[in-house]
């Protein structure tokens, strides 16, 4: 296994637009992939939850991601090509800014291009959550965190927080 790393905020790397993968032979690509798989892996396994994560956040600046939420999906590239008019909103988290959530507005609907590890090129529909993961790990590529995309400053908490909020605990004065 080769566990990484995460990146937090402040790490210059998580602000940098990343380049493309223009090589698909080689093994760097598959190290990188298997990299981000392990400490996806490793992650859920610490913390319960965790779907996705992009090359920047092990602190490599290329345009990958690894998503795992019906199957392990390397997607390489990717490119968000169609945005659906129709937005949700939600309280989103990311392993790059520990106890934050932000509430954002996504597009509910998206497609994305992207390449396999292989170089062959894909097209893939997401609706709702898997659109939402997308469009996070996506913005990851651009250098975009999810406290950018908040709704507004009142809308970045601290998980705990706004957990305590959220099953009704009383907050003394």
């Amino acid at each position: 296994m080769s566990v990484q790393s995460l990146l937090i905020l402040g790490n210059p790397v998580l602000r940098q637009k990343c380049r493309k993968v223009e090589s698909f032979d080689g093994e760097g690509l598959r190290h990188l992939v298997d990299d981000l798989r392990d400490t996806l892996q490793d992650f859920r396994a610490r913390h319960g939850f965790g779907r996705g994560i992009a090359a920047p956040q092990i602190g490599i600046s290329q345009r990958v991601v690894f998503i795992n939420v019906d199957r392990p999906m390397p997607l390489v590239n990717p490119k968000i090509v169609r945005r659906s008019r129709k937005l949700m909103s939600l309280w989103d988290d990311c392993f790059s800014l520990p106890n934050l959530l932000a509430k954002v507005r996504r597009n509910l609907a998206i497609e994305v291009q992207y390449r396999d590890l292989d170089g062959k090129r894909h097209h893939l529909h997401a609706e709702g959550a898997l659109s939402e993961l997308l469009q996070h790990e996506i913005d990851h590529l651009d250098g975009v965190l999810t406290i950018d995309r908040a709704i507004d400053s009142k809308h970045v908490v601290f998980k705990d927080e706004w957990e305590k909020w959220e099953k009704g605990e009383k907050v003394r004065l």
